[in-house]
C-alpha cells in the first residue's frame, strides 16, 4: 500500500510539473468511441447536498461494485487533486451502442452499522456524482417517508446515454427501486442502459448544465448597467472636481492669474496659507514606512491583477468549465508563468524607495501569497483529514504545490526582480526630498489616515457586491460560473472605480498636508476587502445551508483568502494609479 501511494504520488507530481507542456488530452482520451467500445462510467464522491464542499469517496459508503475488473485512474491535473476529485471505477460493465436491460450487478449485504451508514446519509441529503465520457451525473442516496421514521435506498440505476455519431453528448439518470433499509437483509443493486441518438453537437453537450435563467437574469444586467453609470459619473465627477481644483491651485501657486470674485480670491488666499498639496513637495516621494513590506504588497497584487485578467481572457476564449479542475489547474500554471510581474514591480518600488535588502524582499514577494494559500490550506487539511473527505490535500499534490513554488515561481521572480532594479528602479521624482521630514499639522477627524481608510472601499465594494453573488453562488451552490463577460466588466470597473476613490483620498490627504500618501492609497483600496468579507458572513448565514465544523471551516477560511488576495489586488491598483497622479501633479507645478 505504501509503495503504491509513492508512485501516485510521483505522478502527480510529474504531470504538475510537465503536465502544462504537454498535449492535454480527456480522461476518455478524444471522446470518440467504435461500437461496443468500452465506456468507463467512473464513482466520484458522495456527500451533503447542503455542503457542496464536503464530499467523500462514492465507496465510503457500503455501496457495492460491479464485478468487472477495476480501471487504474491518476489524477491528471493539479486541479482534480486539489477539488477532492476521487474517480473509482464502478465496475458496470457498459459499452458503446450497446443497450443494456435491468440487470443486478452487486449485493449490499446490510447488517446493522451499513444501515446506519445509509440513514445518516439519507437524513443528511447525501447525493452523489458520476462521470461518463468526462459528463458529470447527480443521484441521490435515497429519501425517507414524511415521518422520517422510514429511510429508503434507491438500488436501481437508469441511464439513459445520448449520443451523435461516435461521441456521448447527454446522459441522464433516473433512480428507482426504492428499497426499505432493514438490518441483517440482501439488496440487490442494478442497473440498465439505453442509447439514443441526439441532436446535441458535441461542442454543445455542456449547456444543458448551464442556468442562462440565473446568470443572465434581468437584475444582472441591471447591476452591470448600474456599476457602467456608477463610473462614468464617478470618473465624471473626479475628473470635473480635480481639473477644476487643480487649475486654481496652479494658477494661485504660479501667480499666472488673478481671481475676479474677491470673496473667492479671499477663501482662496487663506487657503493657500494653511493648506495645499504644494507645501508638502518636499516629503511626498519620500520612501514609506516599512519599504519592503510594502512593495512585495504592491508585486504581488500586479500579479493577481495579471492573473485574474489572463484567466478571465482565457475563460471567455475557451469553456474551462468541460474539462474537471481546468480552471483551478488554469490559475496555477498562469500564477506561477506571471511572477515576473511579481519581481519587476515589488523589485522596481523597493529600489526606488532605497531598499537595499533587495534578496530578502524577492522571497518575501514571491512567497507571500503561496504561503497564505499554503498556510490556510494546510490548516483546513487537518479538519479534512479528521472528517476522511476527500478534499483532504494528497501527499503528493503537496510536494508537486512545494516544487512549483521552489523551481517555477522562485527563478521567475528572481528574473523579474534583475529587470525591475536595473530598468526602472532609479528615484526619478520630480521634485527633491527634504533630509528632515516635514511636520503633519493637526487637521479634521475626517482626514486622518485611518477614516480614508475606512471609507475608501465603500463605492469600490458597491461596483461588485451583486457579482459576489453569483460568484459566491457558482462556488459553494451547484451552479457552473460561464458568463466571463460580466466578470470581465466587473473586473474593469472595479480598477477604474477603486483608482478614482483613491485618487481622491489623496488628493485630500495631501491637500491636508498630509505626505504619508502610499499606504494610505494602497490601504484605501485594500478595505474593499473587508467589506467583502463581510458580505460573505451574511451569504453564509442567509443565503446558504451550510453546517458543521469542516463546511464552516472550509468557507470561512478560503473566503478569507479570497478577499485578502482580493485586498491586495485592490491596493495595488489603487496605489499604481495614484502614484501616477501624484507624480503628474508634481511634474506641473513650479517648485520655488
Amino acid at each position: 500500500m505504501g509503495s503504491s501511494r509513492w508512485k501516485v504520488a510521483a505522478a502527480v507530481a510529474f504531470l504538475v510539473v510537465v503536465g502544462p507542456f504537454l498535449p492535454v488530452d480527456a480522461d476518455e482520451h478524444d471522446h470518440t468511441y467504435k461500437d461496443k467500445e468500452e465506456v468507463v462510467l467512473w464513482m466520484n464522491t458522495v456527500g451533503p447536498y447542503h455542503n457542496r464542499q464536503e464530499t467523500y469517496k462514492y465507496f465510503s459508503l457500503p455501496f457495492c461494485a460491479g464485478s468487472k475488473k477495476t480501471i487504474s485512474h491518476y489524477h491528471e491535473t493539479l486541479g482534480e487533486a486539489l477539488q477532492g476529485v476521487e474517480l473509482e471505477f464502478s465496475g458496470l460493465d457498459i459499452k458503446f451502442k450497446d443497450e443494456v436491460l435491468q440487470s443486478t450487478y452487486c449485493e449490499i449485504d446490510l447488517d446493522k452499522p451499513k444501515r446506519d451508514a445509509f440513514v445518516y446519509a439519507i437524513k443528511n441529503h447525501y447525493w452523489y456524482q458520476m462521470y461518463i465520457d468526462d459528463l458529470p451525473i447527480w443521484g441521490i442516496v435515497g429519501e425517507a417517508d414524511e415521518n422520517g421514521e422510514e429511510h429508503y435506498l434507491w438500488t436501481y440505476k437508469k441511464l439513459e446515454i445520448g449520443f451523435n455519431g461516435n461521441r456521448i453528448v447527454d446522459v441522464n439518470l433516473t433512480s428507482e427501486g426504492k428499497v426499505k433499509l432493514v438490518p441483517n437483509t440482501k439488496i440487490p443493486m442494478s442497473y440498465s442502459v439505453k442509447w439514443k441518438k441526439s441532436d446535441v453537437k458535441f461542442e454543445d453537450r455542456f449547456d444543458k448544465y448551464l442556468d442562462p435563467s440565473f446568470f443572465q437574469h434581468r437584475i444582472h444586467w441591471f447591476s452591470i448597467f448600474n456599476s457602467f453609470m456608477m463610473v462614468i459619473f464617478l470618473v465624471g465627477l473626479v475628473s470635473m472636481i480635480l481639473m477644476r481644483t487643480l487649475r486654481k491651485d496652479y494658477a494661485r501657486y504660479s501667480k499666472e492669474e488673478e481671481m475676479d470674485d474677491m470673496a473667492s480670491s479671499r477663501f482662496d488666499r487663506d487657503l493657500g496659507d494653511e493648506y495645499g498639496w504644494k507645501q508638502v513637495h518636499g516629503d511626498v516621494f519620500r520612501p514609506s514606512s516599512h519599504p519592503l513590506i510594502f512593495s512585495s504588497l504592491i508585486g504581488s497584487g500586479c500579479q493577481i491583477f495579471s492573473v485574474s485578467l489572463i484567466v478571465i481572457i482565457v475563460a471567455m476564449v475557451e469553456d474551462l468549465y468541460t474539462e474537471r479542475g481546468s480552471m483551478l489547474s488554469t490559475a496555477i500554471f498562469v500564477y506561477a508563468a506571471t511572477s515576473p510581474v511579481n519581481g519587476y514591480f515589488g523589485g522596481s518600488l523597493y529600489a526606488k524607495q532605497g531598499g537595499r535588502r533587495w534578496i530578502k524582499q524577492m522571497f518575501i514577494g514571491a512567497f507571500m501569497i503561496p504561503a497564505m494559500v499554503c498556510g490556510t490550506a494546510f490548516f483546513i487539511n487537518f479538519i479534512a483529514i479528521y472528517y476522511h473527505a476527500s478534499r483532504a490535500i494528497p501527499f503528493g499534490t503537496m510536494v508537486a504545490v512545494c516544487c512549483i513554488c521552489f523551481f517555477v515561481i522562485l527563478p521567475l521572480n528572481l528574473v523579474g526582480t534583475i529587470l525591475g532594479r536595473n530598468l526602472s528602479g532609479q528615484p526619478n521624482f520630480p521634485c527633491r526630498v527634504n533630509a528632515v521630514p516635514r511636520p503633519i499639522p493637526e487637521k479634521k477627524w475626517f482626514m486622518e489616515p485611518a477614516v480614508i481608510v475606512c471609507l475608501g472601499g465603500i463605492l469600490p465594494f458597491g461596483s461588485i457586491f451583486i457579482e459576489m453573488y453569483f460568484i459566491f453562488t457558482s462556488f459553494w451552490a451547484y451552479k457552473i460560473y460561464y458568463v466571463y463577460g460580466f466578470m470581465m466588466l466587473v473586473l474593469v470597473i472595479l480598477c477604474i472605480v477603486t483608482v478614482c476613490v483613491t485618487i481622491v483620498c489623496t488628493y485630500f490627504l495631501l491637500n491636508a498636508e498630509d505626505y504619508r500618501w502610499q499606504w494610505t492609497s494602497f490601504l484605501s483600496a485594500a478595505s474593499t476587502a473587508v467589506y467583502v468579507y463581510m458580505y460573505s458572513f451574511y451569504y453564509y448565514f442567509f443565503k446558504t445551508k451550510m453546517y458543521g465544523l469542516f463546511q464552516t471551516s472550509f468557507y470561512f477560511g478560503y473566503m478569507a483568502v479570497f478577499s485578502t488576495a482580493l485586498g491586495i489586488m485592490c491596493g495595488a491598483v489603487g496605489y499604481m494609479g495614484t502614484s501616477a497622479f501624484v507624480r503628474k501633479i508634481y511634474t506641473n507645478v513650479k517648485i520655488d
